[in-house]
């Protein structure tokens, strides 16, 4: 299979973020621990698949786009409260490695149905 150009692209800024946030927190010498525990926390937004289609496509699609680790980055800039900066470089991290994994944003036609699907099945 070919791939677009554009695909490449998205996965290696993926996989650049998905470093850097992951270096952020080793770097900051912040519990482990705390990382896996709050790691899956973004897969929350799966629970309105059980709703419906388009339910869990905008529930999981809130949290897994990078609006809110930036608006959380911001709150605990301006705040200095640095318990908001870890939760949003985790959070960073997971959206990160989900798209470098395929685990792009949701289309309402199914879960399955993502824009990594089709950025990979279009050469553009």
């Amino acid at each position: 299979m070919q791939y677009s150009i554009p695909f490449y692209f998205l996965k290696l800024e993926s996989l650049v973020i998905a470093i850097l946030s992951i270096y952020l927190y080793a770097y900051e010498g912040w519990r482990w621990s705390i990382f896996f525990l709050l790691w899956l926390i973004p897969d929350v937004g799966m629970i309105g698949y059980a709703i419906n289609l388009k339910v869990g496509a905008v529930t999981y699609n809130l949290m897994h786009t990078y609006i809110g680790p930036l608006l959380l980055i911001i709150i605990s800039l301006l705040i200095k409260e640095d318990n908001f900066l870890f939760i949003a470089i985790i959070w960073i991290s997971h959206i990160s490695i989900d798209r470098l994994l395929g685990y792009g944003l949701k289309y309402q036609s199914g879960f399955k149905n993502t824009t990594e699907q089709l950025l990979s099945q279009h050469n553009l």
